[in-house]
């Protein structure tokens, strides 16, 4: 039996460092964003380019001109959500399907927008990775190209980080340094390791 993990996050929490250390310690990791890389290169760039002429440079996504395309209108940025997101979907369902075959006993899907799109059903336990919001806002500003109004709009797109870690099965506090966020990822791998269990 395998376990999947949902691993999410608001931005700027530390999600994608914390599915590292997932990976570092043997437990493989679904990568919502670097699928929808892979796509941009792949199944996805016909069908955006459809969708948004012009997009689309020799076979691949150009991310700056679809942003054009798509930034500050929602009806644009839903059509490309329709077309994106069944797509990462399949290869997470694929990416599931390929370890319960191999009798994998943990894997962890990253998913960004988890909650927000009812993805609960899709995962047996929760992890929540989070930090205080301004240790939030400054590693989201220090982005190249990211303004306050950007942060603000990505942020009214997400379910509060408060009511995040009220669903969540597992907390992960990135705002405490590295080391503590490694330790309490092994300690969540050692509570759901089936040798751990077989102790309890």
């Amino acid at each position: 039996m395998t376990l999947v993990l949902g691993l999410t996050g608001s931005i700027g929490m530390g999600k994608s460092t914390t599915g590292r250390m997932f990976e570092e310690l043997g437990v493989p990791v679904h990568d919502s964003d670097a699928a929808v890389h892979r796509l941009y290169s792949g199944s996805a760039a016909p069908l955006i380019e459809a969708r948004f002429p012009g997009t689309v440079v020799e076979g691949v996504v150009n991310r700056e001109r679809l942003a054009k395309a798509v930034v500050g209108q929602p009806e644009a940025f839903r059509a490309l959500e329709k077309i994106v997101h069944p797509l990462v979907r399949r290869d997470a369902d694929a990416f599931v399907e390929k370890h319960r075959e191999m009798a994998t006993p943990v894997i962890v899907l990253d998913i960004p927008l988890l909650f927000e799109t009812d993805g609960e059903d899709r995962v047996d336990r929760i992890v929540v990775v989070t930090a205080p919001a301004e240790e939030q806002r400054r590693r989201v500003l220090a982005r190249p190209g990211m303004t306050e109004k950007k942060f603000a709009a990505i942020l009214s797109r997400q379910v509060p980080d408060a009511e995040k870690r009220r669903r969540a099965d597992f907390i992960i506090d990135t705002g405490k340094g590295m080391d503590a966020a490694r330790q309490a990822v092994k300690e969540i791998i050692a509570q759901l390791s089936p040798d751990q269990s077989a102790h309890d």
